[in-house]
């Protein structure tokens, strides 16, 4: 027989071994989960409307614990309150590696606060809390900055005359306004061309990595890395804003004050100078840099999503807008903005935020942990490295938390005497080590934002409230709302 008969047969051999044999030894003992084929993993088992249609199916009839194989690496998913509160609770440290996302890792590679792990991690992360708390995180003048913000808002809302217009850039300019007085001591005014640049940027990055293109990336990265596709364009971009920010910084150090630093990016450089002699340090300047988009992009990104989603869903359901302006009006009236201390005289209207957050969804499969050490776990072993999904739209919609989980509907953070009621599977920054770190920023915004605009402002689109959709326009690692006209009308 000839030798190249002999090779084909050899390797048809150990597919057919590689096939009966299925997972490694040392994965034997994770949750139970498809059987996976060499190379392909679950791929032939993915729904074609994505990774979170595929995972739900697969809860049917695996429970809330399994594994999936993504291309060659084995992923746990966690699904309902129960089992993501077990893990990112329970057994916080154990749960408290992060994953990566195929599609951005050529970016940030480990480093930045969202994607380090280990020492380099908890150095940025206590880092980046205290200093955010220093220039205005749970302080006043953080409360105060997006109150300035809103106003500015409200002025150029006016501009606009009642016109019909597309909120998406003015909802993106504000919140990334906060998050720039904190990391970089200033606000952009609406029409500076650069940093509307960076909006697009960060607008076109989220839309892409919420695309089904991204999902098939995760599935195949190791395969498609090599050819043409979204992540070209997502690397693209991301460099792009790690350049506007590489100038910032040089701006910043050549004006920096050693006694009196202005913002996070001062802080930074005054660390790195304290600390350039220690060839372990974790402040670098690609951490700086790196950690900087991480915060930049967070701080701008999910909050202003999350605000399109909300006028959206008060378009839509226009009784529960004309409810909120009723209490706008007798809590806090007309002649003075409104303050985080209203909120608790609110309720109503807390429970309208709270469930757009629900209802929005907007990281549906949640960011990827990994174990940081062999972790047992509901009777399994998941090996040290393994990545691991808290799927938090399997809370966030868990019909035994929420009544008709499908539908929004603010009752479902009210009690029978119409006080917001807490719901523990309302997770929508996550749970343990890993949750968001800009949670009390993003609160402070919504609250003030939406009530500063609706103080002022009445909603109303071309499109009548029944006709209005609300498919995203994305579905994927995130959640993207299709574009809407809308017109606001002074009061």
């Amino acid at each position: 027989m000839e030798l190249s008969v002999l090779l084909f047969l050899a390797v048809l051999m150990s597919l057919l071994l590689l096939l009966v044999k299925g997972r490694p030894k040392a994965r034997e003992h994770l949750p139970p989960g498809p059987h996976p084929l060499p190379f392909l993993g679950n791929l032939l088992q993915m729904d074609r409307k994505g990774l979170l249609k595929s995972f739900l199916r697969l809860r049917e009839k695996y429970g809330d614990v399994f594994t999936v194989y993504l291309g060659r690496r084995p992923v746990v998913i966690l699904c309902g309150i129960q089992a993501i509160r077990e893990a990112l609770v329970d057994q916080a440290e154990d749960f408290s590696g992060r994953g990566k996302i195929a599609i951005v890792e050529p970016t940030f590679q480990g480093y930045g606060v969202v994607f380090a792990n280990g020492d380099r991690w908890k150095a940025l992360r206590r880092f980046s809390l205290a200093t955010m708390r220093d220039f205005g995180m749970g302080k006043r003048s953080v409360e105060e900055r997006i109150q300035e913000e809103a106003q500015c808002l409200v002025q150029e809302l006016r501009k606009s005359k009642g016109a019909l217009m597309d909120a998406t850039f003015l909802l993106q300019s504000i919140t990334s306004n906060i998050i720039c007085s904190i990391v970089f001591g200033k606000r952009f005014h609406y029409e500076d061309q650069e940093f509307l640049k960076m909006l697009d940027l960060f607008y076109q990055s989220f839309s892409l990595i919420s695309s089904l293109s991204s999902q098939l990336f995760e599935l195949c990265s190791d395969f498609l890395k090599y050819f043409p596709g979204s992540h070209r364009q997502v690397y693209k971009n991301l460099q792009e804003i790690s350049a506007f920010i590489g100038r910032s910084v040089e701006k910043h150090r050549a004006t920096l004050d050693p006694s009196a630093p202005r913002d996070l990016i001062d802080a930074y450089l005054l660390r790195m100078e304290k600390e350039k002699s220690n060839p372990h340090s974790e402040f670098s300047q690609r951490n700086l840099i790196l950690n900087t988009l991480s915060l930049f992009f967070a701080g701008t990104e999910t909050s202003s999503t999350t605000l399109r989603y909300g006028f959206l869903l008060l378009l839509k359901y226009p009784h529960v807008t004309e409810r909120v302006h009723k209490e706008i009006e007798q809590v806090i009236g007309t002649h003075r903005p409104p303050a985080l201390d209203d909120r608790a005289k609110m309720p109503y209207t807390d429970a309208v935020i709270h469930e757009i957050q629900r209802f929005s969804d907007l990281l549906p499969i949640g960011l990827p942990h990994i174990v940081t050490k062999d972790t047992h776990f509901r009777g399994y072993i998941i090996p040290k490295n393994t990545e691991v999904f808290p799927i938090l739209n399997s809370a966030l919609r868990d019909p035994r938390y929420f009544e008709k989980p499908d539908v929004f509907n603010p009752d479902h953070f009210l009690d029978a005497n119409g006080a917001l009621k807490k719901n523990e599977a309302f997770i929508p920054f996550s749970l343990g080590k890993r949750i968001c770190l800009g949670e009390g920023i993003a609160r402070s915004e919504l609250f003030l934002f939406f009530t500063t605009i609706l103080q002022n402002f009445s909603l109303a689109s071309p499109v009548a409230p029944e006709d209005i959709d609300l498919t995203p326009q994305e579905s994927g690692m995130g959640k993207v709302p299709k574009k809407y006209q809308i017109r606001f009308l002074p009061r």
